[in-house]
């Protein structure tokens, strides 16, 4: 018998890490500006699943709309508190702890997403399929899901593989990739401090059929946060709603 996952196993993980988080994250900035967009498009109030510490939410706050942001990890949440509390958005930016496969969200909303590839902690299928039923539930009458995750190319895999990169002025990361189990360690050291964690990733035809499987429509997969279209062997931009009987796949 499998035991279940411990739901709050990266909580500790993010803890550690949540002190250098955004210096570390300082350099993406390409995701940010995409989100608020559809957070506008959609009127609000909007659900962000593996909120952090705040780098989308507290944007989208500024830009007008609510946001119920949701994470396991206190340390993460504590430094988003005071991130929205510093732009004068603290009372539209609701965070609460909790998984994202059992958020503790009773609201409906037009929109949730879950950014910066954090669907790619959860271990296998089924627990992604957790997490996108969860979000599914979430959504009121043609809202939408939107997410992020990636499938590694040739050349990602190559020139980053066992290598410690500088990625921000004083922070370094370790990327150790194992296709075969399609698992990527990646190890982040600044200072005193070093954290490692694991994600795990899925094809395109994986996220397609859990989709489906999660009751979702997919609207678009796009190949990068300017819309480009998915051409593979980059991240995944997927758009998901609650409309149609079935899922249209992409060609």
């Amino acid at each position: 018998m499998t035991a279940e996952p411990d739901v709050h196993r990266t909580a500790p993980l993010y803890d550690a890490i949540a002190s250098f988080y955004d210096p570390w994250s300082v350099s993406v900035t390409e995701d940010v500006g995409f989100y608020v967009r559809e957070a506008v498009a959609s009127g609000g109030p909007v659900v962000e699943l593996a909120v952090g510490t705040g780098r989308i939410a507290v944007p989208i706050a500024v830009a007008g709309i609510p946001v119920i942001g949701v994470d396991q990890s206190p340390g993460m949440l504590e430094v988003a508190r005071a991130y929205a509390e510093r732009e004068g958005v603290a009372h539209d930016v609701d965070l609460r702890l909790g998984d994202l496969r059992t958020p503790p969200v009773a609201e409906r909303v037009p929109l949730v997403v879950c950014p910066f590839r954090s669907l790619l902690h959860l271990e296998d299928e089924r627990e992604k399929l957790r997490a996108l039923r969860a979000a599914a539930g979430l959504l009121a009458p043609g809202g939408r899901f939107v997410f992020d995750v990636f499938a590694p190319s040739r050349e990602d895999i190559e020139e980053t593989h066992g290598r410690w990169l500088e990625r921000e002025p004083g922070i370094d990361e370790r990327a150790v990739w194992d296709e075969p189990s399609r698992t990527l360690e990646l190890t982040v050291r600044a200072g005193d401090a070093t954290v490692s964690f694991t994600l795990h990733w899925l094809d395109r035809e994986e996220w397609e059929t859990l989709i489906e499987e999660a009751g979702l429509a997919i609207e678009a997969l796009y190949g990068w946060f300017d819309r480009r279209p998915y051409a593979g062997g980059e991240d995944m931009i997927w758009v998901c709603s609650t409309t149609g009987d079935e899922a249209t796949r992409i060609e």
